[in-house]
């Protein structure tokens, strides 16, 4: 129902930049909570962020607080995941994720989102 593309994925130094962005086709955006994971080789896929469908309420894993930011633009159909101060440790693969904004789930399980892509690599050297 609803198709995923992520990008901006890199190779970054400790302390550097990145911006990921999911671009979202073939499904009414706005209908959908949006969410970022990330998956280390050999570990789960955890919760990064989230967003509500609206832009209006955001979530993070305790880990990125104040380091990372979740946003969305519904016009341009795009959820955005701006990460700063990045560390080794944020090294994974990055999963942009969806769930219509009508089911009441646990968000911050990757088992309840619906509708994924492909992953982007992120590395983070020290």
């Amino acid at each position: 129902q609803v198709r995923l593309v992520e990008s901006g994925g890199g190779l970054v130094q400790a302390g550097g930049s990145l911006r990921l962005s999911c671009a979202a086709s073939e499904g009414t955006f706005s209908n959908y909570h949006m969410g970022w994971f990330r998956q280390a080789p050999g570990k789960e896929r955890d919760f990064v962020a989230r967003i509500s469908s609206s832009g209006s309420n955001t979530y993070y894993v305790d880990s990125v607080k104040g380091r990372f930011t979740i946003s969305r633009d519904n016009a341009k159909n795009t959820v955005y995941l701006q990460m700063n101060s990045l560390k080794p440790e944020d090294t994974a693969v990055y999963y942009c994720a969806a769930v219509l904004k009508y089911y009441n789930r646990n968000r911050n399980l990757a088992g309840q989102y619906d509708y994924w892509g492909q992953g982007t690599q992120v590395t983070v050297s020290s």
